[in-house]
């Protein structure tokens, strides 16, 4: 066992240790009604509690972390609670740029970008010109992203490709699609987190969480603190990963 992080839990070894984790961050509206708080107010405390935690990643050795934070089908919700979340995003946005560099994160926005308003847009760009310099941790942000629209732009581009004589449809594979994904240039999730109770992946990475292992808790999202991801990731490291092998069975002496 090795030593991680600044309070020192005892986490896994590097190899039962995940690089990449993805999390479905639910709770924030029904921690803040819990509370007698308009549901804004959750998204904001659930805002401070992806900070800790993406910097805690940081601190262990995590290569990559995946957030869901609006799918492509949170339109659907009250237009006030869609506007407080763009709103919290400008917010964050206009924070990070600093905080970036300090922490030497590689921040990303994953999905439909172009559906975002144009300032929030201008935000992302200037996010992405500092994290083009960045070593450190990749934070992937999923904004406007669904897994099944991930796959149909992964489609779309593969198909231009081949029209444009840089592709050849016959060599289609798994291999050859992967890179055309939001998250082409990344290893799969090996561990997939769903805070709030509910137990389902909710239109999140379908393609690329296809042998990662699901953890479910009934914590609410902005009461998930690194403790709780220690838990995670010691539960992960139980498991064993076989990707579809039989276990081997050693014979009877």
């Amino acid at each position: 066992m090795k030593l991680f992080g600044k309070r020192r839990d005892i986490l896994p070894d590097k190899e039962k240790f995940p690089r990449h984790i993805a999390i479905i961050m639910d709770g924030n509206g029904r921690w803040a009604s819990k509370r007698g708080m308009p549901r804004k107010l959750g998204h904001s405390a659930g805002a401070e509690r992806f900070r800790e935690i993406s910097e805690y990643c940081g601190e262990i050795g995590v290569e990559a972390l995946s957030v869901f934070a609006f799918s492509t089908e949170n339109w659907n919700r009250p237009a006030d609670e869609v506007e407080g979340i763009l709103n919290l995003l400008r917010k964050y946005l206009d924070e990070s740029c600093e905080k970036l560099a300090a922490k030497n994160a590689r921040l990303r926005f994953l999905g439909r970008l172009d559906a975002l308003p144009e300032d929030i847009r201008e935000k992302i760009a200037r996010i992405d010109a500092i994290s083009a310099k960045q070593t450190g941790i990749i934070v992937n942000v999923c904004i406007n992203y669904g897994g099944r629209a991930d796959i149909v732009d992964a489609v779309k581009r593969y198909a231009a490709d081949c029209a444009a004589g840089k592709a050849d449809p016959a060599a289609l594979d798994e291999a050859a699609f992967s890179p055309y994904l939001y998250t082409g240039d990344l290893p799969d999730p090996d561990l997939l987190i769903r805070t709030g109770g509910e137990m389902r992946i909710s239109n999140f990475l379908l393609w690329q969480s296809a042998y990662a292992e699901l953890y479910f808790t009934d914590t609410l999202w902005p009461e998930f603190k690194p403790a709780e991801l220690d838990k995670a990731i010691a539960w992960f490291a139980s498991r064993k990963r076989r990707f579809g092998r039989a276990e081997e069975v050693k014979p009877a002496k």
